[in-house]
């Protein structure tokens, strides 16, 4: 199952993966520790999503290819925002990167 956050609409999409280890009639216990209600809702972020034990807005869903695609992509974009947050470019560096823009 997983799970996505994001802080505002400018914040990157962050999501988060779990296997339920423990299945009840009401509940299915997530490896994480999550319990989340065994009833399907209908969620903003998929079709049908499992409300989380006395968080009733917050959502897990079944993973999908799709899922998984959609979160590396995601995370590649995290680290380059993040790598370039935190590299202090040269002039030469800023004309190499500019030069192969401007091409």
């Amino acid at each position: 199952m997983y799970n996505a956050k994001q802080d505002g609409f400018e914040d990157f999409v962050r999501y988060s993966f779990s296997e339920v280890v423990e299945l009840t009639k009401t509940l299915a216990v997530l490896k994480n520790g999550v319990r989340v209600v065994n009833k399907p809702r209908i969620s903003f972020l998929e079709a049908i999503g499992y409300s989380v034990s006395q968080k009733k807005g917050v959502h897990w869903h079944l993973v999908t290819i799709d899922t998984v695609r959609e979160a590396q992509l995601e995370n590649q974009k995290i680290i380059v925002h993040e790598w370039f947050e935190a590299k202090e470019f040269s002039f030469e560096e800023k004309i190499k990167i500019y030069s192969d823009f401007v091409k």
